[in-house]
């Protein structure tokens, strides 16, 4: 069923698109990826002997960007010894920039109105069973005082359709809201500390109007890297349709003063180990440009939606196996970046994949239709969300979880408060100086929500995690240091919150 445009959504659509704000960054009028060059390297990298990946390894244990004959290597590996080294350097690498905590947060959806017609998305214009909503800035608060208030989230990933209604205004609107909001706990008190979102790509000037009211991270996925099939998944006339415009979204984001960004392709609409090498060009592009690389990289896979066939016929589909080489190779190539596995996977593969200890950041409590977390439905309603989950955990029992397999959960958002971000960060987390503050902020955050949202359960199992480490901070920081976290430690147990270094 074709659904017509109205005057208005067609004079918005034609104005969003700046094209000067595209060109500026072309290099002989092209854009970065080149298809037939990353071909090429696939081909030319085929067969790779074990010296040549061992050498590739130590240079990622470094904390250096791999070249992209480099990761073409890795993903021509076809021992299985072989790929054992990879997974095993992917592990040390996570453990040498970010340690063992996970980073947990929660999605919020805030409108499935949307403009474009992406075959693939549950969301897109023309699926008639979806039920279209925009939260209203109170409905908005009430999410948030579930998500802060019950369940204990810290930071958010916040999403938005691409639409008239839910321009820059609105969701600065949105990101103001959840920041008011300060709901009593059980012991203290529960508060969004840093807002991140996932939205279309905008202008330099409404991204610097995000900047000003404490945008986060700024999260935009590619989708696919490669041309052809962009042009496929995405019809001519939508906005979404301007491959360039999107590829370029972060850079404009830098460039308006956004510290982070946010990598991500969508596997399953291209062959994946393409889509990774297009990630590694994206990165090394924001690199050359501002010298600063994504702050996290995401990989979800398609997974089913209401009424939408192209994901049950898609020929790329990932397997299991070969998620889990892709997860490791991006952690190789691009080793500074924060790494985001979501709940789109099933419960017993995202606790292997967590057990390998290469991720770093993690969702729980999700919920991915609008209104969904104040309306408190149980079940999943295809009819409201993009896509279906594969795991609905809660937050507790999947702290619980990762408290038995030794991580540390973490809520902290200190160092984004204290100027830890953009070029700051990445010299941090390229020397392995940022997983200290981590460390210790990680202890204090997840002590406030053990005591403030903890069942009886995981509250043994977490205060176990904490005494191991603060065990080992003891011996890793300086005494003056150890003391001060203790006596903020101690502080925190009674009642008192948000205390970081």
């Amino acid at each position: 069923m074709t659904i017509v445009l109205s005057e208005k959504e067609k004079k918005w659509m034609d104005s969003v698109i700046k094209e000067e704000q595209i060109t500026r960054y072309l290099e002989n009028g092209r854009d970065f990826i080149d298809d037939e060059e990353i071909w090429e390297k696939l081909r030319k990298n085929q067969n790779p002997d074990k010296q040549r990946i061992r050498e590739i390894i130590q240079k990622s244990l470094k904390i250096e960007t791999l070249e992209p004959d480099e990761t073409a290597a890795l993903l021509n590996v076809k021992d299985p010894e072989l790929w054992q080294e990879i997974f095993d350097a992917a592990a040390k690498i996570k453990k040498k920039v970010y340690d063992n905590r996970i980073v947990t947060f929660a999605p919020l959806y805030c409108s499935n109105l949307c403009v474009n017609n992406c075959v693939y998305c549950g969301f897109r214009r023309e699926n008639t069973v979806i039920k279209r909503r925009r939260l209203t800035l109170e409905e908005v608060r009430r999410e948030a005082e579930v998500l802060a208030g019950e369940i204990g989230h810290k930071r958010l990933i916040v999403v938005y359709g691409e639409h008239p209604t839910t321009d820059a205004k609105y969701i600065a609107d949105t990101i103001r809201t959840i920041y008011e909001v300060k709901v009593k706990t059980k012991n203290g008190y529960g508060q969004i500390r840093r807002v991140n979102v996932n939205a279309a790509p905008m202008s330099i000037e409404e991204l610097e109007m995000l900047r000003d009211v404490g945008i986060g991270t700024y999260q935009v996925f590619q989708e696919t890297y490669h041309h052809e099939t962009y042009k496929k998944l995405h019809p001519e006339g939508t906005i979404k349709s301007h491959y360039q415009w999107r590829l370029y979204c972060h850079h404009r984001a830098l460039e308006a003063g956004v510290d982070d960004v946010a990598l991500g392709v969508l596997f399953g609409l291209y062959d994946w180990r393409f889509e990774v090498m297009g990630l590694l060009y994206h990165a090394r592009n924001l690199e050359k440009f501002f010298g600063i690389g994504p702050h996290t990289i995401s990989f979800p896979r398609l997974e089913p939606a209401a009424n939408t066939l192209f994901i049950q016929e898609s020929k790329y589909k990932v397997s299991d196996e070969d998620f889990k080489k892709l997860i490791a190779v991006i952690r190789l190539s691009v080793p500074y970046t924060g790494m985001i596995l979501t709940a789109r996977e099933p419960a017993h593969l995202r606790n292997e994949i967590l057990s390998m200890g290469i991720v770093t950041q993690t969702d729980a409590s999700t919920k991915i239709g609008i209104g969904a977390y104040s309306d408190r439905y149980t079940e999943q309603k295809a009819e409201r969300q993009q896509f279906l989950l594969g795991d609905t955990r809660s937050l507790d029992e999947l702290i619980r979880e990762l408290a038995k397999m030794g991580y540390i959960t973490s809520f902290c958002t200190a160092g984004y408060r204290c100027g830890r971000t953009g070029k700051h960060i990445m010299t941090l987390l390229k020397t392995g100086r940022e997983a200290v503050f981590c460390k210790l902020n990680a202890v204090l955050t997840f002590r406030e929500w053990l005591d403030d949202f903890a069942s009886e359960e995981t509250k043994i199992a977490g205060k176990q995690v904490i005494q191991k480490e603060l065990e080992e901070i003891k011996e890793r920081v300086p005494a003056e240091v150890f003391s001060k976290l203790m006596e903020y430690y101690r502080r925190i147990q009674n009642g008192e919150r948000d205390l970081y270094f």
